[in-house]
């Protein structure tokens, strides 16, 4: 008999069971998939420094360089984007068959199935490489790669599945997409009405049990090419011949798309981005019960599989497209600002230009920060659940800030469209990552606290699972340890949030990081106070905290700058350190700490409990949110880190596609080049108070040979500077039209004369 059990946990214990909201077996199963990682020490309160710092960096093998450096490079040099966009209105026949010949779609399949066997890493950097040369090659590469029958079949297959399907989907014999949305079920996947009902059926001439399907989707990628079509649907068994239980729940299945019944509808155009997406339709298809993936044993468990299967998945295509968008932004605008001169100056000597280009560059150094942190857990075996909704979330929604930026600083030139406009087709493309793998607002409001306070809280998932027990004794032992590890827990995390708070951080945890440890000071502060809000607002509010949706979104922004800030941090540690890097480093701290300290200042002033409110600000936050974000002098430095050639540049834009197709891209960088090369040329021209180059020589100001490169760099300049215009008839079939009249007519004349 324990004392401390029997009267004073076991009333708490009833309590706790009778008040605590019931938990749908989706939401169960999305809590149980994937895994934690450093978002777990991050929500103790005291991250520790030195497991970050430990962590093997994500590398590439031999094998995936050369894949990169060979066929991913060959790829890019066929991609031809205007015309993929608005001629073609797909990939040319070439490509696809060039992709699927080099393995393209089988990127993440073992090479015991025929696959190339990549790492995630390897995975991520074929799709930042595609993505800045043409986004709808990337996003065709990437989706079979990512959330699909071909991830589904790895990690839930049967060894039958695993042998007929993953060789075909490695060499592109079939091509795969997955169905899960449909006109019911966006965000709320799980309401879909699409059914499978348990019966016997006649399949290839006998007699099986199997599955009636009846579905419809839309928004699938890849729906209009798709051979084999990864399914979900809800299964039933009205007539119990596989058990006693009716309703099974969600199921996953792979259906051939040459089955009768299966109706391929036509094209979506998502966003004027023409990779290839649309609806689909089942109506009484029948398969057979060995179609589910995993077999019959796996009936009812599809929405766990799905979202284990996304834990991963969403942590790498999405997150790669979206931190290659930031980078080619950075590099193009830096360039295009270089070069750009207006009032007779650079653009890039105005504040106002400085701002956003300081604000692009961090954010590029931040985001390729996070990706190659996550790409390195999911190197070692972890599906971090969290932290990909995370990445989702906030790569996407930083590259719409990073994009718009670049937009305002090229101002016309990336407005009016055609082969010349390097920055359109992204804009345009920027609300479909906003958009799918779970809509941003649902991610920000919905899933990043409310699925992290419950799996990477060090105690909470332990008592939820003991107050859930069916065993009331067996709950309560087990509610007895975690609930009183977790008061001792909240004790020392409400002495450190104290401290560090008061100190400003100034004795808090750090690791030797030289210029950089003070950084970490602040996010050990800020994640004792991360912690303690937190509790408290589980406490004080307990279920109800998930209807309070702008609270959780905050606590989500501040555990998202955590974890976001600890990859900027762990980048610089990795990369030896760099000085050069330093002005990007300390442009996402300042960024990132006034955000953190205004949620928590939001938080304080909308927390329902006003007595527990303020109490957390004595605690926490008792001077109020001090932090204002990049002073002036770190929005000007972290600028020019892209405003000329250096290593620092190259870094911060690395493994970008680099095609010389004298075209947009590459007649930007060719005018770069030649513009910093011929600065102190131009300086003496200006000194002189001179324009003409030639005049310049005979004045003797500068030399022939110097006057030519200046000459080169000038006319490379006009050529960036020009967009492209359009014949009437080449835009309008109006116009084509009118024009085929007006030449019919012409001809009749003219032979009319001749005769």
């Amino acid at each position: 008999m324990s004392f401390r059990r029997d009267f004073i946990t076991k009333p708490i214990f009833s309590w706790a069971r009778g008040v605590l909201p019931s938990m749908s077996d989706t939401e169960r199963e999305a809590l149980e998939a994937g895994d934690v990682w450093w978002d777990a020490d991050l929500f103790t309160g005291n991250p520790d420094w030195s497991k970050l710092l430990a962590y093997a960096p994500a590398v590439l093998t031999d094998e995936e360089k050369a894949f990169l450096n060979g066929p991913v490079d060959e790829l890019c040099a066929m991609l031809d984007d205007w015309k993929i966009n608005w001629e073609w209105r797909d990939l040319p026949p070439e490509v696809w068959s060039f992709i699927k010949r080099h393995k393209f779609f089988g990127m993440i399949i073992p090479k015991e199935f025929g696959g190339l066997g990549f790492s995630p890493y390897a995975h991520s950097e074929v799709v930042r490489k595609l993505s800045s040369r043409s986004l709808t090659a990337a996003v065709t590469v990437m989706v079979p790669n990512s959330l699909g029958p071909g991830e589904l079949l790895m990690r839930f297959g049967t060894k039958e599945q695993q042998q007929q399907w993953l060789p075909r989907l490695a060499d592109g014999r079939d091509i795969p997409c997955f169905g899960l949305t449909s006109p019911e079920a966006g965000s709320d996947a799980a309401s879909m009405i699409d059914t499978g009902i348990i019966c016997k059926g006649t399949f290839e001439g006998r007699e099986v049990l199997g599955l009636r399907l009846n579905w419809h989707k839309r928004y699938i990628t890849l729906g209009p090419v798709a051979t084999l079509l990864g399914l979900a649907f809800k299964a039933y068994d009205p007539d119990h011949l596989v058990g006693s239980d009716e309703d099974l729940g969600i199921t996953v299945a792979l259906i051939p798309t040459h089955l009768p019944g299966v109706q391929i509808g036509h094209r979506h155009l998502p966003a004027m981005q023409v990779f290839q997406n649309g609806p689909n339709w089942g109506h009484d298809v029948f398969i057979p019960l060995d179609y589910i993936i995993g077999g019959q044993e796996r009936l009812g468990q599809g929405w766990k599989m799905l979202m284990t299967a996304l834990a991963a998945g969403r942590g790498i295509s999405l997150p790669s497209l979206s931190a290659a968008g930031a980078a080619y932004a950075a590099r193009t605008s830096g360039a295009y600002a270089r070069i750009r001169e207006q009032f007779g100056i650079s653009i890039s000597k105005f504040e106002g230009i400085e701002e956003p280009l300081a604000r692009i560059a961090g954010t590029a150094y931040l985001l390729d920060a996070a990706r190659r942190l996550t790409c390195a857990a999911l190197n070692q075996g972890h599906h971090p659940a969290v932290i990909s909704g995370i990445m989702k979330l906030h790569a996407t929604e930083r590259m719409r800030i990073a994009i718009d930026d670049a937009m305002d600083i090229h101002g016309g030139k990336a407005v009016i469209d055609g082969p010349q406009n390097y920055l359109g087709g992204l804009y345009r493309s920027v609300p479909v990552g906003i958009t799918v793998e779970g809509a941003n607002i649902l991610t920000r409001n919905l899933i990043v606290f409310g699925q992290g306070a419950i799996r990477a809280h060090p105690y909470l998932l332990e008592e939820m699972n003991a107050l859930g027990e069916t065993d009331r004794a067996k709950g309560l032992d087990a509610f007895d340890k975690a609930f009183w590890n977790h008061v001792g827990h909240s004790f020392k995390t409400m002495f450190r949030a104290w401290g560090r708070s008061w100190t400003f951080g100034l004795f808090a945890p750090a690791p030797d990081a030289g210029d950089a440890t003070k950084f970490y000071r602040q996010l050990s502060r800020y994640s004792a106070g991360f912690a303690l809000c937190a509790d408290m607002a589980l406490l004080t509010l307990g279920g109800a905290l998930k209807r309070k949706e702008m609270l959780s979104a905050r606590f989500g922004d501040i555990l998202s700058e955590l974890y976001l800030l600890s990859a900027a941090l762990k980048r610089w540690q990795d990369e030896g350190r760099q000085s050069a890097d330093f002005a990007a480093l300390e442009w996402c701290m300042a960024s990132g700490f006034k955000t953190i300290e205004n949620r928590f200042a939001e938080i304080l002033a909308n927390l329902p409990n006003r007595f527990v409110a303020v109490i957390l600000k004595f605690l926490v936050q008792p001077f109020g949110a001090r932090v204002v974000g990049p002073s002036d002098r770190m929005v000007h430095l972290c600028s020019q880190i892209v405003l000329s050639p250096s290593a620092a540049r190259d870094r911060l834009t690395s493994d970008l596609s680099q095609v010389d197709d004298d075209r947009g891209v590459a007649r930007l960088e060719k005018a770069f080049l030649l513009v910093t090369a011929t600065e102190d040329i131009a300086r003496q021209m200006h000194a002189a108070r001179l324009h003409d180059w030639k005049e310049a020589v005979k004045k003797g100001v500068i030399t022939q040979s110097e006057g030519e490169k200046l000459a080169a760099a000038q006319e490379a300049v006009a050529k960036v500077i020009e967009v492209d215009d359009f014949a009437p008839e080449a835009l309008s079939p109006i116009y084509r039209k009118a024009a085929d009249v007006h030449q019919f007519f012409q001809e009749l004349g003219e032979q009319r004369a001749a005769s």
